[in-house]
C-alpha cells in the first residue's frame, strides 16, 4: 500500500516522496471528456480546440458520447479530423445514462490503449494551454490522484466580478462542506477528504483500477467524483489539491438554479430539479 509515501497535501509532499517517477513526461497520458448534447456554440468544439492548444500535446484523448441527440458525437469526430488529431484522439459511445458510466468507459478505453496517467475534464470546460503540463507536474510530487481547481467561464454568458466572487465562494463552501460531511468521515479513511471535481481531476491508471473506478451511476443518484475520492482514501494518502491545475468551468447550472439551490444539489441532492442536465 502506498499510503505511507507521504502526507496528503496541497501541491506538495513530504517523507520519501522521491519515489515519484523521474520524468513523468515520458509516461503515457490520456484525457477523457464525457459529453451529452454539447453541440452548441460553447460546447464540445470549444473544449477540443482548447485541448488542441495545449503546450504539452503528448496525450491521447477519448470523447465519450453519452447518448446525445443533437449530433455531439458527429461534431466531435469532425472537429478531431479538422484539427488533424485522428491518430490519437477518438470518439466512443456509452449508451448507459450517467456521467459516472460515461467517465468510467472513457477511463477504461484509455487504459486499454496504454495510458498510465488519466486526466478528465468535461465538454463544457476550457482547460488553459498549460493544463496537461500542470497535470504532469502535479504527478511529479508523488500524488496519485490530483484534485484541480475551477475558475468560472466568462465567454459563454456574462459574469461580473461580483458574480465571479460569489461563484468562487460557492466552490469554497462545497469543498468546506465536504470535509465535515458525515458521509466523508469515519473509520477506514487514511487521510482527509479533498474535493476533486470530475471536470478537473487526474489519477494514475493503477490507482483508478485499484479503487474500482468511477461508479457507473447517474449523476442524479451519486456524485461519481466524490465516490472515487472516498474509494481512494481507503487505499492511500497519495492524493492532494493542486491549485496550479485549473480549468474554466461553465456556470450555467448556477445561473439556472441559483446559488442556494446549486449548493443544495451538491449537498446530497437536497435540491433535485426535474431536469438535471442543464444545457
Amino acid at each position: 500500500m502506498s499510503g505511507d509515501r507521504g502526507r496528503v497535501g496541497s501541491g506538495g509532499r513530504s517523507g520519501d516522496a522521491g519515489a515519484a517517477p523521474e520524468d513523468v513526461r515520458v509516461v503515457r497520458l490520456a484525457v477523457v471528456v464525457p459529453a451529452l448534447n454539447e453541440a452548441h456554440e460553447h460546447g464540445i468544439v470549444r473544449t477540443l480546440e482548447a485541448l488542441h492548444a495545449q503546450e504539452d500535446d503528448d496525450f491521447n484523448l477519448v470523447v465519450v458520447d453519452n447518448g446525445s441527440t443533437d449530433g455531439t458525437a458527429e461534431l466531435a469526430g469532425e472537429t478531431i479530423a479538422r484539427l488533424g488529431r485522428g491518430r490519437r484522439w477518438r470518439v466512443v459511445h456509452e449508451p448507459q445514462k450517467g456521467t459516472g458510466a460515461a467517465a468510467d468507459t472513457g477511463m477504461r478505453v484509455a487504459i486499454a490503449g496504454g495510458a498510465e496517467l488519466l486526466a478528465r475534464t468535461d465538454a463544457d470546460c476550457l482547460p488553459p494551454p498549460g493544463w496537461t503540463r500542470a497535470v504532469r507536474d502535479a504527478f511529479r510530487t508523488g500524488d496519485e490522484l490530483i484534485a484541480g481547481r475551477l475558475v468560472p467561464r466568462t465567454d459563454d454568458r456574462p459574469v461580473s466580478r461580483v458574480q465571479q466572487s460569489v461563484l468562487a465562494g460557492v466552490v469554497w463552501l462545497a469543498a468546506a462542506f465536504g470535509k465535515v460531511r458525515p458521509g466523508n468521515r469515519g473509520e477506514g479513511y487514511l487521510g482527509p477528504y479533498v474535493m476533486a471535481p470530475g471536470c478537473n481531476m487526474a489519477i494514475t491508471a493503477e490507482l483508478y483500477e485499484r479503487a474500482g473506478g468511477f461508479p457507473r451511476t447517474r449523476i442524479e443518484d451519486v456524485h461519481e467524483d466524490r465516490a472515487l475520492v472516498n474509494a481512494v482514501r481507503r487505499l492511500t494518502t497519495a492524493y492532494g489539491e493542486h491549485r496550479e491545475v485549473w480549468v474554466r468551468a461553465s456556470t450555467r447550472r448556477v445561473h439556472a438554479w441559483g446559488v442556494v439551490r446549486t449548493l443544495g444539489w451538491y449537498a446530497d441532492h437536497r435540491y433535485r430539479p426535474e431536469v438535471v442536465d442543464i444545457r
